[in-house]
This record gives C-alpha cells, sequence and structure tokens, in this order.
C-alpha cells in the first residue's frame, strides 16, 4: 500500500483565525505519527496564512518519521529550506489570492530554474519532489531537472468523483495511472496529492508503484468529529484495505 503523509496546515489555519497558541501543529503532528502516518507534510506559504517559519522549524526538531516541506520555488524559500533541511521538499506553484493549490508546477516552462534549485536542495541532502499534473511534457521535464520523486495531482480526480457525472473520474484515473507508470519506468519515485478523501481514495491507491499519497483537508476535517487519532486511524485503514 502507499504510505500516508498527512498535510497539518489547516490545524495552523484553525490556530491562525484567532493568531492564538492553539491548536498547535507540533502536538497534532506527533498525534498523527502515533496514530499510523508514515510522514508529515506542512505547506510554508509565501504569505504564512497558516504555518509559521517557527513551526517548521520545531516540526524538524520533533518529527521522527519524516517531514516534508511544501514550498514555492522562490530564492527566499530555498534558502530556508537549506536552513532547516526537512527530509524532502515539494515544489508547488504558488498564487497569494488562491484557497488551495490549484493545479501542477510547470516544470516545462521553468526548466532551468527549477533544475539549479533541485541540484542546491541535493548538494545539501534534501530529496525533491515536484508537484506536476498527470501531463506526459511535465512528467519528461520532471526527469531532466534531475528530481527523484513527483507527487501527481490529483485535484481533477477527486472533483469529478465527488462532483462530476457519468464516468468522468474514471477517464482522470486511467490518467493518472498512466502516468504514473510513465514515470517509475523514467526512474521517479510517484507520490500524489490533493482532495482526497475517504471516499475517493480507494481507487488511487490501488495505482501501481505509489510511494505516498499526501493528504490533509479531509483528515483535520474528519479530525473535528471524531478526534485526530480516529481521522488518521481511518485513513491508514482505508490504504491497507
Amino acid at each position: 500500500m502507499p504510505k500516508l503523509g498527512v498535510n497539518i496546515d489547516h490545524i495552523a489555519t484553525i490556530r491562525e483565525a484567532r493568531k492564538v497558541r492553539e491548536p498547535d501543529p507540533i502536538a497534532a503532528a506527533s498525534l498523527c505519527e502515533l496514530a499510523g502516518a508514515d510522514g508529515i507534510t506542512a505547506h510554508l506559504r509565501e504569505d504564512r496564512r497558516h504555518m509559521q517559519e517557527r513551526d517548521i522549524r520545531l516540526l524538524r526538531q520533533t518529527v521522527t518519521t519524516h517531514l516534508n516541506l511544501e514550498m514555492a520555488p522562490t530564492v527566499e524559500m530555498l534558502q530556508f529550506a537549506i536552513d532547516v533541511l526537512p527530509d524532502m521538499v515539494t515544489l508547488v506553484p504558488e498564487k497569494r489570492e488562491e484557497l488551495t493549490t490549484e493545479g501542477g508546477l510547470d516544470v516545462a516552462g521553468k526548466i532551468e530554474d527549477i533544475t539549479r534549485m533541485v541540484n542546491s536542495l541535493h548538494k545539501h541532502d534534501v530529496a525533491v519532489s515536484l508537484f506536476v499534473d498527470a501531463e506526459l511534457h511535465q512528467i519528461k521535464a520532471a526527469v531532466r531537472t534531475g528530481a527523484r520523486f513527483i507527487e501527481l495531482h490529483t485535484g481533477q480526480y477527486a472533483s469529478a468523483y465527488d462532483f462530476g457525472e457519468g464516468n468522468e473520474w474514471e477517464e482522470e484515473l486511467v490518467k493518472l495511472d498512466n502516468m504514473a507508470q510513465v514515470a517509475q519506468k523514467s526512474g521517479l519515485m510517484v507520490n500524489a496529492g490533493h482532495g482526497l478523501n475517504y471516499r475517493n481514495v480507494g481507487p488511487i491507491a490501488e495505482i501501481k508503484g505509489l510511494w505516498e499519497l499526501n493528504i490533509g483537508h479531509s483528515i483535520i476535517g474528519r479530525a473535528v468529529l471524531v478526534g485526530l487519532d480516529r481521522a488518521v486511524r481511518d485513513m491508514v485503514a482505508l490504504l491497507r484495505d
């Protein structure tokens, strides 16, 4: 089964709504690990709308599994990542006005800049993943950068599964499956994420060779009702099944 990386951004979203100290994303990360998460993911946005630099530094000191830092491919964020040295950096596109990440990184259009960033992080023994749409030219570009991982953007699949009509979600699933196999044959490790929840994660988890699924909003949303431990354990059980 693919591993489970739990994105804890929205613990910080709740905290920042009141600009107080709780809930604490550091404590949440520990609870996720105890409940069976294989890794912790956190996105430090340029506008610092949820996670803060202090959070990432504390996570680096306390996460015992695998810390994946999502960030925009900017000079500022590169310097921060080199200072903190997470286990992995996932480069994602970022627009300040968006509610959540709206699509994959245009690796093909920015290949020189991204390649330099990948090389810089590799020199510091930080693994790099590129968050991309399931498009052949983006996967080929990802290979050229020297990155060892990609994360396939599952947002269109998730939206089609939850709100689409007919077999639209199956078409998106086939696309993701095909591109996952292409990427693996090209030497890339493949993660996936965005919009995955307890209803739609099953078909994605069955894609052969996926290394990790990064899931956040649905787990934190369920945790509000049943507790974080139960929410993580329920997702782990779905991936096992």
